[in-house]
C-alpha cells in the first residue's frame, strides 16, 4: 500500500525531467530508478511509447503505479518499497503490454579497488572488468558494460536491446577514473552493441565499438557482440605442463607462418572455419614437423587486404572463421598434437576507422594529439600514446588476455622498430625529440619492458618475439639488465643477406662470399629467429623460388640447398605457408594457396625436404640446443669463395653427436672434396638436398662418409666427400655405442 505523498515532495522539476527524456542529464543514476526523497521511496523511469507503468519487485510483488509526467515516456511516483531493491516495470499502451527491469535500480559493479588500480595503471585484470560481461547482479541476469572515456560528456550503450537509442541506457560515470559503467538486465550473449559518446562540446561522435569487445560482428558490419561467458573446457594440461619445462632457447622451434584466410579455402572461395582449420591445418603442420604455427593477426579487423595488421578489436578473434570458442578449440587441438600457437600482435599502431579507437571520446585518447607523435606516415595509422598509463595498461592487459584466455604460446610483436624510434620513417621537422633531445621513444621502451616482464612472470613457457629491424641493443636481453625483455628477435639481416646472395647467378656468387659469412659475426648477439616471412613473397618481390639465381633447375636446386643451409644455421626457423613447396606465384590473401602444384615432382620434393629438415632439426640436438650460443657453432670451411662452398659444425654442448653442415652453391659437383672434421669415424649423410626423392639428381655419398685422422683446417680429422651440385649435406657423426 502506497501512502499518499504530496507531489511537491517527489516531483522533479521540468528541466531535469526533460534532460532525462533527452538523455542529456548529467547523472541519471541520481534521479532514475528507486530514490529516497524526504522519507519516501520514489520510482522514476523513461519508457518511450508507454501510456501506463506499474511497478513491482523482481519477485513479482506489486508496489505501485507511476504517473506519466511528460511526453517521451517519463514516469515517476511514490512506491511501497521497504528498502533499496531492483524494480520491474509493466508498461502498457494501445498495442499491448510488456515488462522490463530498470537498469537504474541497480548499484555499480565496479568498486573502489578497481578505481585505485585503474588509476595507478597496475590493474592486470582489466579484461574481467571492462567490456561486456554477462553476470548475475543483485538478483537479476544481464550484462555489465564498462568503457574508459574520461573526456566524454555522456556515454550510452546502444544495441539490439534498446533499438540503438542512446537515451535509453546512459551509463554511470566513475569520475576518478573516467570509466563509464551500467548493468543492463535481461540482455545476454550474442547481442550486438556499441557505445554512443558525446564529446565535451555536446558533439555526438560516430558510434564506437568496444575496445574490450571479446567478439564482433562479421565484416563489413562493425558492432561488438556480447560473448558467451561459458568457460572453455581445455584438454591441454599435459602440454601446458611440458611447455613450462626447460629453456625455449635450447628447444627446437620451427615456425609455420599462416594467414588463416588463404591457407586453404572452400571450392566456392569462402573461408574455412576455426574447426575446419583444426581438422586440416593442424594435422598438416604436425606431419610437416613444425613445432609452432604463427598466425598473422586474427584480432578483429575490417579490411581483408590488411592481413590483420589494421586491427580494430584487439580482444576479439575475428568473426571471419567463427566465434571465440571456435578459436579456443583450434588452439586446444594444436596443443593436443604438441604444436604451439604464436599470435602476430600489433601494439605499434591502430587504424583511424571511425568506429575504432581514433579520438575515442572526442579527444586524442589512445593516440597523441600532435601528429608528429601520433600519426604513422607509412601506414596512415594512429600511434598509441605509450606514456599514458591507461593506454599502456590496455595493451599489457591484451597481451596477458591472449595468454590466459586462449592459452597462446607466444606473441610475435609487429613493427617494434617503429615503436622504438621517434623519427622512424620521418624527415627532419616531422618528429619531436624525447625529453633528453634524443630520438628514442622512452615511453615505448618502458611499455615493452613491462609487457615482457608481466607476460613472462605470469605464464611459464611462453615466448615473445620482436620484429625489430635495427641494431637496437639487447632486444632479447632481460629487462632487469637493460634489455627490452623479449625472448627472441627476428634476424632480418640473415634474411636480407642470404636471399641477396641466392638471387645472384651462381657464377657470380664467389664474388659475394661475405654475404653468407658476415651474419656469424652477430649471430649470437641476440636470441634470433631466422624469418622467411610473408613480407618476402608479396608486392612484386617474387616467391622464394623466383628469387633464386640461375635457370629453372638451378632455382629448385638452389632453394633446396638454401632451406637446408638455413635449417643448419644457428637460430630458430620460420617459413611462410606455401613456400615449403616452392610456388611460382606470389601469395595473395584473396585466394587459396597453390595446392595443385604438389602433383608435380619438383614441388612435392621440396615439401618433402622441408618435412625432413624439420625432423632432423628436432631429433638432432646439435642442430637446436645451442641455437643462441656461440659454443654451438664452429666454422669448418669459411674461405672457399672460389668454389662457393661453406661448411660448419653444429654442437649441442652435451654428449650428443655433432652435425657437419656443408653447402655447395654452384651447379658444379665437387668430388673428393676434403672436409675437415673434429672426429674420425663414420659420418652418416642425414640430409642430402640433391636426393632424387626431393627432385634432385641423386648424387651423394651412398649414405655415409668415413673420416680418417688426417688433420685439415685445424681439425684433427677429415673426409673426402662428394658435394652434389647446388646442394647442402648434413653429416652426423655416428658415435660408438649409439
Amino acid at each position: 500500500m502506497v501512502k499518499p505523498v504530496e507531489r511537491s515532495e517527489w516531483e522533479l522539476d521540468e528541466a531535469e525531467a526533460a534532460a532525462l527524456v533527452a538523455g542529456t542529464h548529467g547523472d541519471p543514476f541520481a534521479r532514475l530508478g528507486l530514490q529516497r526523497c524526504k522519507g519516501h521511496w520514489i520510482a522514476r523511469c523513461v519508457i518511450p511509447g508507454a501510456d501506463e507503468v506499474a511497478v513491482e519487485t523482481l519477485d513479482g510483488t506489486p508496489i505501485g503505479t507511476l504517473t506519466c509526467r511528460r511526453e517521451g515516456g517519463f514516469f515517476e511516483g511514490p512506491v511501497a518499497a521497504t528498502g533499496r531493491t531492483a524494480l520491474r516495470y509493466r508498461a502498457k499502451n494501445q498495442t499491448g503490454e510488456w515488462a522490463l527491469i530498470d537498469p537504474y535500480s541497480f548499484g555499480p559493479v565496479l568498486g573502489p579497488l578497481d578505481d585505485y588500480y585503474v588509476a595507478q595503471g597496475t590493474h592486470l585484470r582489466l579484461f574481467d572488468k571492462l567490456g561486456a560481461h554477462p553476470i548475475r547482479h543483485e538478483g537479476a541476469h544481464g550484462v555489465h558494460f564498462a568503457v574508459w572515456a574520461p573526456n566524454a560528456a555522456r556515454v550510452s550503450v546502444v544495441g539490439d536491446f534498446n533499438n540503438w537509442d542512446g537515451r535509453r541506457h546512459v551509463m554511470r560515470h566513475r569520475r576518478d577514473t573516467g570509466v563509464w559503467e551500467i548493468f543492463v538486465p535481461d540482455v545476454g550473449p550474442g547481442v550486438a552493441y556499441k557505445f554512443e559518446i558525446k564529446g565535451q562540446g555536446g558533439t555526438l561522435l560516430p558510434l564506437k565499438a568496444d575496445p574490450f569487445a571479446f567478439a564482433s560482428e562479421m565484416r563489413p558490419k562493425t558492432a561488438s557482440r556480447v560473448a558467451d561467458p561459458s568457460p572453455f573446457i581445455w584438454h591441454d594440461e599435459n602440454y601446458m605442463r611440458r611447455r613450462g619445462m626447460g629453456d625455449p632457447r635450447r628447444k627446437a622451434i620451427s615456425i609455420y607462418e599462416v594467414h588463416m584466410g588463404s591457407w586453404r579455402r572452400h571450392d566456392d572461395g569462402s573461408f574455412l572455419s576455426y574447426d575446419e582449420l583444426a581438422d586440416q591445418l593442424v594435422p598438416y603442420v604436425r606431419d610437416m614437423g613444425f613445432t609452432h604455427i604463427e598466425l598473422l593477426p586474427i584480432t578483429e579487423h575490417p579490411l581483408d587486404a590488411s592481413w590483420g595488421y589494421q586491427p580494430t578489436g584487439l580482444y576479439a578473434p575475428t568473426a571471419r572463421f567463427g566465434d571465440p570458442a571456435g578459436f579456443a578449440r583450434f588452439v586446444d587441438r594444436a596443443h593436443g598434437e604438441g604444436i604451439g600457437i604464436i599470435l602476430d600482435w600489433v601494439p605499434a599502431h591502430f587504424p583511424t576507422d571511425e568506429h575504432g579507437l581514433a579520438r575515442f571520446d572526442g579527444t586524442a585518447l589512445y593516440e597523441h594529439e600532435d601528429p608528429r607523435r601520433g600519426f604513422h606516415p607509412d601506414w596512415n595509422t594512429a600511434i598509441y600514446n605509450f606514456g599514458r598509463t591507461e593506454v599502456s595498461a590496455y595493451l599489457i592487459n591484451n597481451a596477458l588476455f591472449w595468454f590466459e584466455r586462449f592459452h597462446l604460446d607466444g606473441l610475435r610483436v609487429d613493427a617494434v622498430a617503429s615503436m622504438l624510434y621517434l623519427d622512424y620513417s620521418r624527415k627532419e621537422g616531422e618528429w619531436l625529440a624525447n625529453q633528453s633531445g634524443g630520438r628514442e621513444n622512452i615511453e615505448a621502451v618502458a611499455f615493452l619492458r613491462r609487457m615482457n616482464e608481466e607476460a613472462y612472470g605470469k605464464h611459464s613457457g611462453i615466448v615473445t618475439v620482436a620484429e625489430e629491424s635495427t641494431s637496437w641493443p639487447g632486444v632479447s636481453q632481460p629487462a632487469y639488465s637493460g634489455g627490452l625483455g623479449f625472448g627472441f628477435k627476428w634476424n632480418m639481416g640473415f634474411m636480407h643477406d642470404t636471399l641477396q646472395y641466392m638471387s645472384r647467378d651462381p657464377v657470380h656468387r664467389k664474388h659475394h662470399h661475405r654475404d653468407l659469412t658476415f651474419g656469424l659475426l652477430y649471430a649470437f648477439s641476440e636470441n634470433f629467429v631466422l624469418p622467411l616471412s610473408h613480407d618476402e613473397v608479396v608486392h612484386g618481390k617474387g616467391t622464394l623460388l623466383r628469387k633464386m639465381g640461375g635457370d629453372d633447375w638451378q632455382k629448385f636446386a638452389g632453394l633446396r640447398a638454401y632451406f637446408a643451409f638455413m635449417w643448419g644455421y644457428p637460430g630458430k626457423k620460420l617459413l611462410f605457408m606455401g613456400q615449403e613447396w616452392a610456388p611460382w606465384d606470389e601469395w595473395s590473401e584473396a585466394r587459396s594457396l597453390d595446392w595443385h602444384l604438389l602433383q608435380y615432382k619438383p614441388h612435392e620434393g621440396m615439401r618433402r625436404l622441408v618435412g625432413d629438415l624439420n625432423h632432423a632439426y628436432r631429433t638432432l640436438p646439435a642442430l637446436h640446443a645451442r641455437d643462441c650460443e656461440g659454443e654451438g657453432f664452429e666454422w669448418l670451411i669459411v674461405d672457399d669463395a672460389e668454389n662457393s662452398v661453406f661448411a660448419w659444425l653444429r654442437k649441442s654442448g652435451g654428449g650428443d653427436p655433432p652435425v657437419a653442415v656443408i653447402s655447395n652453391f654452384t651447379p658444379v659437383p665437387r668430388h673428393d672434396y676434403v672436409v675437415p672434421l673434429p672426429r674420425a669415424g663414420r659420418w652418416r649423410e642425414a640430409v642430402n638436398t640433391d636426393a632424387e626423392i626431393y627432385g634432385g639428381s641423386g648424387m651423394g655419398n651412398l649414405g655415409a662418409v668415413q673420416a680418417g685422422e688426417h688433420p685439415s683446417h685445424g681439425q684433427p680429422a677429415s673426409a673426402r666427400v662428394v658435394l652434389p651440385p647446388m646442394a647442402t649435406l648434413f653429416l652426423v657423426h655416428e658415435m660408438q655405442g649409439l
